[in-house]
């Protein structure tokens, strides 16, 4: 067996991080206070920025759809969230590969205080 395996991060934190996607396998974590503080820490992260990313999304994008004038500027602003969105993710991950620490500033205290961590 290679011990490199051994100091690599568990799958299931990568899951987590996978755009749109991750948030269920994340609500799932924090919803049965299951995993290791680490992982439940990522999984608020990650559901954070869904949520934020979401809720940017809608009001963008409703934005657009209500004001002629800005329809453009604010579909290319919708545009260049999501793809923000989705590089984050992907570069989180990266770091989650190298081992480094998992977070975003201003992020994870939103994630810290609108999630919240559970009574221990």
């Amino acid at each position: 067996m290679d011990t490199g395996d051994l100091d690599r991060p568990p799958a299931s934190t990568f899951f987590y991080l996978i755009p749109v996607f991750g948030t269920i396998p994340a609500l799932w974590t924090l919803y049965r206070r299951g995993g290791t503080a680490e992982q439940r820490r990522i999984s608020r992260l990650a559901v954070t920025l869904a949520l934020l990313w979401l809720g940017g999304y809608i009001l963008l994008e409703t934005g657009a759809n209500h004001a002629e004038s800005l329809h453009l500027p604010l579909l290319l602003t919708s545009s260049l969230l999501s793809s923000g969105y989705f590089v984050v993710n992907i570069w989180l991950m990266v770091r989650l590969w190298r081992r480094r620490r998992i977070d975003l500033p201003g992020i994870g205290r939103i994630a810290d205080g609108a999630i919240g961590k559970p009574p221990v």
